[in-house]
């Protein structure tokens, strides 16, 4: 389990592209961390240099405030000297998104909501000016703008379409948001906006056969109306779309049935995976990146571990969870100086979703940054 295999699966149209080149060539290797060691206190085996503390329970006082149930997708900002964490909560009804603001030395200082009274809020996306879109994973579900710092009201962003949302990332280079969809005909969509860093408008658009980006005709249709995967013939469906990471003119995202991760190159318009689902990394699920392009894969099921993709094609565990096997992990996300790694067990231990089961964690050590 410390040695992962490299599987790289690409179509025809993209063994042109500098991306496919290079990776073509990567070779399958130990992990630049090197092997997981047993489990400590907290039950997360690391490698040798990291250790990792609990920093919030579902059902639990945080800063002020008690930590949500389920938590999921999450993403870190800089606050002045410290930074904030922010988390969904993927349940019904009550779903929303909470905030955890650290001190320049690690210490929690804050807790506080930043979305309510939405419902199952599973993954989502940070944008460059500073906002954390929160999706909502149900039947014509809606993103929702929410502000990370407390500041302003939280404002749903129709115009990036109502369907069944799973995660959302940022192309800053050609000004448009990926979205990726959580059904087993899922589709992978990029959202135009009519004002970069302004949401409330623009064109959704849905990635077709060649590969092309086709409009969709009625981007909030009617529960009776057709949806969004099926108003356009050419679409392409993966099953079960889930986290989504923009990089270096790359958008990477997974999707679950397939076990496959990925990746539409924004700079010559071609399609490809960089694993292929034929290896032992399972359940791919939230993904996020390093500026040292290294990508950091969580699994829901498997053996509940995070998974580094390098890009020499290495893919190993960097920690796993032990007794968690009724639960996911959530949320990963890298402090602003990539010393900390944030991410959730969703149901811990006990597999509850709706009660005290979800635990928050934070590991620190020597990323590669």
């Amino acid at each position: 389990m410390q040695r992962r295999a490299f599987l790289l699966t690409v179509s025809a149209a993209a063994l042109s592209g500098s991306l496919w080149q290079e990776a073509a060539m990567a070779a399958a290797g130990a992990s630049p961390y090197g092997p997981l060691g047993p489990a400590d206190a907290n039950g997360v085996a690391l490698p040798s240099g990291f250790t990792s503390r609990i920093v919030a329970r579902s059902g639990r006082p945080v800063g002020g405030l008690l930590w949500h149930p389920a938590p999921d997708g999450g993403a870190c900002f800089p606050d002045g000297t410290g930074w904030i964490y922010v988390s969904n909560s993927e349940i019904p009804l009550a779903g929303g998104a909470s905030a955890i603001r650290f001190a320049a030395d690690g210490s929690i200082t804050r807790a506080y909501r930043i979305l309510s009274g939405t419902n199952l809020n599973c993954a989502g996306g940070a944008t460059p000016w500073g906002t954390w879109l929160s999706c909502e994973e149900i039947f014509r579900g809606k993103v929702y703008e929410t502000d990370p710092y407390g500041a302003r009201p939280a404002q749903p962003r129709n115009a990036m379409g109502r369907f069944k949302h799973e995660a959302a990332a940022c192309d800053p280079d050609h000004r448009v948001v990926y979205l990726t969809e959580d059904e087993q005909d899922g589709c992978f969509y990029r959202f135009r906006p009519t004002t970069w860093g302004e949401l409330s408008s623009g064109r959704l658009e849905v990635l077709c056969e060649g590969p092309v980006w086709r409009e969709v005709p009625d981007p909030t249709p009617g529960v009776l109306q057709r949806q969004t995967r099926h108003q356009v013939s050419q679409a392409l469906h993966f099953d079960g779309g889930e986290g989504c990471h923009y990089a270096g003119g790359v958008c990477y995202f997974t999707a679950k049935g397939d076990r496959k991760v990925w990746a539409y190159d924004a700079r010559t318009g071609t399609l490809g995976s960089i694993y292929g689902g034929g290896g032992t990394l399972d359940g791919v699920d939230n993904i996020t990146g390093t500026r040292a392009g290294d990508l950091y894969v969580a699994e829901d099921g498997g053996n509940m571990e995070i998974n580094i993709i390098t890009p020499d094609g290495v893919v190993a565990p960097v920690l796993r969870l032990d007794g968690h096997s009724r639960s996911e992990i959530t949320g990963p996300a890298f402090s602003p100086d990539g010393f900390r790694l944030y991410f959730s067990s969703q149901r811990g231990t006990s597999g509850e979703t709706a009660g005290t089961g979800g635990i928050t964690y934070e590991v620190t050590g020597p990323f590669r940054r």
